[in-house]
């Protein structure tokens, strides 16, 4: 199995993961959304905390020139780590969450 092909079997995986927990509060869904060909991975919250609509994205991952981009982390067990745990390289990680000039102060990748 190549590398991509790798990489996007363990986020697969690690969505489908994320996706099983359900929040405690409220008539709330979690819904995984795979876009496999344009490599796009995200969990999403969605339904009715009281009287309040939640439609959250939890987890954004995109797959951008053979780097796995971490969007958005909205959990309270960081994706970077589940991500280096699963096998996916610490040069291959992107945390797209922070602006570009502050990437190189991570111990990740930086585009």
């Amino acid at each position: 199995m190549d590398k991509l092909a790798r990489y996007r079997e363990i986020i697969r995986q690690l969505i489908f993961n994320y996706a099983g927990h359900k929040p405690a509060n409220g008539q709330i869904e979690t819904e995984a959304v795979i876009d496999s060909e344009r490599d796009h991975y995200e969990v999403l919250h969605v339904g009715w905390d009281g009287v309040r609509r939640v439609h959250a994205s939890v987890v954004h991952i995109d797959i951008i020139n053979g780097k796995v981009w971490i969007q958005y982390d909205g959990t309270s067990q960081p994706v970077a780590e589940a991500l280096l745990e699963a096998g996916i390289l610490r040069e291959d990680i992107v945390l797209g969450f922070h602006p570009a000039e502050l990437r190189q102060y991570t111990d990740f990748a930086v585009s």
